[in-house]
Formats: structure tokens, sequence, C-alpha cells
């Protein structure tokens, strides 16, 4: 195999294609909340989905979002009824996350919208919207990469990583598909 190294020029980063959706001041106000008040274990789970919503995300009923959970953007999170979302769970979402109803993503899980082009010299973006359907699981540790959909009842198994589409009611485990 052939590979030829692509030489970084990480200084002419322009950031083209990716728009935050929000003003500066939107941004720092979500940064705030989230670091001081939002990811705290005092913080009661109950106040998580009417806090996400006042930043403009859609946010279903009986949603239950732990402690640790670090939300990107939440002007840019759909999230369906009855969904949890366990402690230390990253949701990138530099592109549009959507999580059908009665979706579990795990502790530690990481849904991924954002990359880059690795055969630009300057990084660019290479960003793409997340998917995970009815009754789909992202297990502990899992990550779901950007451009993924997680097809309704599909499992994504704990630390197992998915840079594709995952079909719907197939189980991916760190030994393949099961």
């Amino acid at each position: 195999m052939t590979t030829s190294a692509t030489a970084r020029r990480l200084r002419g980063f322009s950031g083209a294609g990716y728009d935050k959706g929000r003003g500066l001041l939107t941004q720092a106000a979500w940064f705030a909340v989230l670091n001081l008040v939002f990811m705290k274990w005092w913080f009661p789970p109950r106040l998580r989905p009417p806090l996400l919503r006042a930043f403009g995300a859609h946010v279903g009923q009986r949603v239950l979002i732990r402690h640790r959970v670090r939300v990107q953007w939440p002007w840019k999170l759909t999230i369906g009824d009855d969904v949890w979302i366990g402690e230390d769970a990253w949701l990138i979402n530099l592109e549009p996350i959507s999580i059908a109803r009665d979706v579990c993503v795990s502790q530690g899980a990481v849904l991924c919208t954002g990359s880059h082009q690795r055969r630009s010299p300057t990084f660019e973006f290479d960003n793409a919207p997340i998917s995970v359907e009815e009754g789909a699981w992202v297990a502990a540790r899992a990550v779901v990469l950007r451009g993924v959909t997680v097809g309704k009842g599909a499992v994504v198994g704990a630390g197992v990583v998915v840079p594709r589409d995952v079909p719907p009611g197939a189980v991916y485990t760190t030994r393949g598909v099961g």
C-alpha cells in the first residue's frame, strides 16, 4: 500500500463550511451554563431538558440526561420522548444530531458530527449530521462518527467505533456484527 503524507499547514485553516448556528453571545452563554450548571452532579436531571429547550434544542417528554453530559450546541439537537443519556456522554454536534424516541445513549458514549478532510493541507472541516433511530442503543464508550445513521432497534456495543451506517436491528460489538 502506497501512502503519501499531506504536509499540514494549519495556520491556513479557514473553518469554511461550519456554521455554529448562533452568535458569539449565545455561544458564550451556553458555554457558561454548560460548565457551571448543566454538567454538575447537583443540578437536577429533570431540569436539564428545559434548560436545553431554553437554548433552542427540541427535547421530548420523559427524557433523562445524567450529570457530566456535554452538548456542544443545543440548538442543533433533537431528542425524542423517553430517551436516556448516561453520564459522561458527549454530543459533539457541529452539525445536527437527531435522537429518536426510546433511545439509550450510555455512559461515556460519543456522538461526533465533526471531522476534518485528511487530505486538506489546512485540515478543513468535513462535518455531517448523525441520526439515531427509534429504539436504538449506543452502549458505553461507543463512538458514532459524522454522517452515520444508527438504524431502528440497532445496537452499537460497548467500545465500538462506528464510521458508517448501522442497519436497522443490527448488533455491532467489538467482535463484529452479531
